[in-house]
């Protein structure tokens, strides 16, 4: 379960990623503009700003970010990722920071090449964070004596779950593809008490959350807070560094 309001606590700095991703698509007057994971739609909005004249199609797998969209003024759909075929109008599609939680998707972004239109533009981004200590020491304390029993099976992502920018950029370049891939750090400076652990409940402690009791999960958390505090220090001010590294790529299919 996706908690819109929590994953909007850091609204300004989880957009940034989206607008320095979707600067690079040089498409012009797309007939059709789809936000695959749009969440709770604030940054879906912004493309409808940017091409007013195209269809805009926006989904997601979580009833409660679509239902957050719907409440912004978006006609969003439930729908899985890998699920989605596109329209024969489709000219740009965007996935901004989901296909981290798809295994398959380097196959899906092939299949989406051969199935657009010529000359139709895919942008994506990804975290590239995942043996940031932020999540290292999550897997950590996951796989520790006192949480294995319960929490072994989760299977929560390491590095391997998306590629480097050159990766990707060469997958897509041996089948017609024009790639622009990138990486970007941000140091982001996190307002608030246990901040960086503030940030990652918003996602990647979900899957933690859900298979823990209510109890079981203060206490997940509070060790957890422990290990982030040591980690990243806070700053005398109350606020705290938080490097996060980002994986852009936005390609053009042959025309």
């Amino acid at each position: 379960m996706w908690d819109p309001a929590k994953y909007l606590d850091f609204a300004d700095l989880r957009g940034r990623p989206f607008f320095d991703l979707t600067a690079r698509i040089g498409a012009r007057e797309p007939r059709r503009v789809v936000d695959l994971g749009c969440g709770p739609g604030n940054l879906t909005a912004a493309l409808a700003q940017r091409w007013p004249q195209a269809a805009l199609e926006a989904s997601d797998n979580s009833p409660e970010m679509v239902a957050a969209a719907r409440q912004a003024g978006l006609d969003a759909q439930l729908l899985d990722v890998r699920d989605w075929t596109p329209k024969p109008d489709t000219d740009v599609v965007i996935s901004n920071a989901v296909l981290q939680w798809v295994p398959e998707h380097r196959e899906l972004l092939q299949r989406w090449v051969r199935e657009l239109p010529a000359g139709a533009w895919i942008a994506i981004q990804v975290p590239g964070n995942f043996d940031a200590p932020s999540h290292a020491l999550t897997r950590r304390l996951a796989a520790s004596a006192g949480w294995a029993d319960t929490l072994g099976a989760i299977g929560l992502r390491d590095e391997g779950a998306v590629d480097a920018p050159t990766e990707y950029a060469e997958r897509l370049a041996r089948l017609g593809c024009q790639v622009d891939a990138w990486e970007t750090s941000y140091t982001q400076r996190l307002h608030g008490e246990n901040a960086v652990l503030e940030w990652i409940t918003g996602t990647a402690l979900r899957p933690i959350k859900a298979a823990l009791s209510a109890h079981d999960w203060q206490r997940f958390r509070a060790e957890l807070a422990a290990m982030l505090d040591e980690a990243y220090p806070p700053r005398g001010d109350g606020t705290t560094w938080f490097e996060f590294r980002r994986i852009f790529v936005v390609a053009r299919t042959p025309e």
